[in-house]
């Protein structure tokens, strides 16, 4: 199998990972036969250090974050909302028949009243829009995309046309007409990167940000695990998005980052399937399928 380059990094710690890397722990380039489907990387835990990187995406559009900002309750239960989302994510991937409509009911029930029209102060927005709903898939596709690829390493290319082909269906469960899901990977490119240079939130969108990021409530351990998410969150996003929201960041941060996450790449794929699978597990047994 081959294994991706690593830059060198200088301190003990990273000289660690080398050792470790050398050893026998590596980052693995994963083939289609590696990876069936979605199923294969969807249940793994570690995309949850995406989770504020794909919320922050989704708050800088402006239709998405008017609409969070002015009818959402994520700041007040951002634990529940959370779940809500992963929850949607793995039934449909891993779900029974019944457990998709479970989950599609409870989606469209959410998005009912999230709906303004357009007047002197805002353009309007609407839930069920095919062209929100299209941005919010993206940034799912993509984050997962970004955080396995730093854990795990590239896929190749027919392993990777297989997972973005799968992942339409997070949109097209929905609202979303199959045909608005870029055909392969270089329309999605084109879409995705020509969308994410135009994002710039607005203030309502950059308060809730803040507001999920600085909880002032809610469970002592979300609480208290809040400084590492908002660190994981800015290294995930674009440069521009992290000064739109008021993110520190600086080279030291930078060095920091890349260093947790290769000590990530050595750790977390050794830990027990049922350890990495547990978060998705909880999720669908906590699914009320009638």
């Amino acid at each position: 199998m081959l294994r991706p380059k690593r830059e060198a990094d200088d301190g003990g710690l990273a000289a660690a990972v080398v050792r470790l890397s050398v050893a026998g722990v590596r980052s693995l380039r994963y083939r289609v036969d590696m990876v069936p489907g979605l199923a294969d990387l969807g249940a793994e835990g570690i995309l949850l250090a995406g989770a504020g990187r794909a919320i922050l995406l989704q708050l800088a559009h402006p239709a998405i974050g008017q609409g969070v900002a002015e009818h959402t309750t994520f700041i007040e239960r951002p634990v529940d909302r959370l779940r809500n989302t992963l929850t949607y994510v793995y039934a449909i991937v891993y779900g029974t028949d019944g457990q998709v409509k479970a989950v599609r009911r409870m989606v469209n029930r959410a998005h009912a009243p999230v709906q303004r029209p357009p007047d002197e102060t805002s353009k309007g927005y609407n839930a069920y829009d095919a062209a929100s709903q299209l941005w919010v898939a993206a940034t799912l596709y993509d984050t997962a995309v970004t955080v396995f690829e730093r854990v795990y390493g590239p896929l190749d290319d027919e392993a990777a046309d297989y997972m973005y082909r799968e992942y339409a269906k997070l949109g097209t469960a929905l609202q979303l007409p199959a045909e608005l899901w870029p055909p392969d990977r270089a329309a999605f490119g084109a879409y995705y990167n020509g969308r994410l240079q135009s994002l710039s939130p607005d203030d309502a969108a950059v308060r809730v940000a803040h507001g999920l990021l600085h909880p002032k409530s809610g469970p002592l351990w979300y609480r208290a695990v809040m400084p590492f998410a908002r660190f994981l969150t800015a290294g995930f996003l674009p440069d521009h998005l992290r000064r739109d929201f008021g993110l520190t960041w600086s080279a030291s941060h930078g060095r920091r980052f890349d260093l947790t996450m290769k000590c990530t790449a050595v750790v977390y794929p050794r830990l027990p399937q049922r350890i990495r699978h547990w978060f998705k597990n909880y999720c669908l047994g906590q699914l009320d399928p009638a």
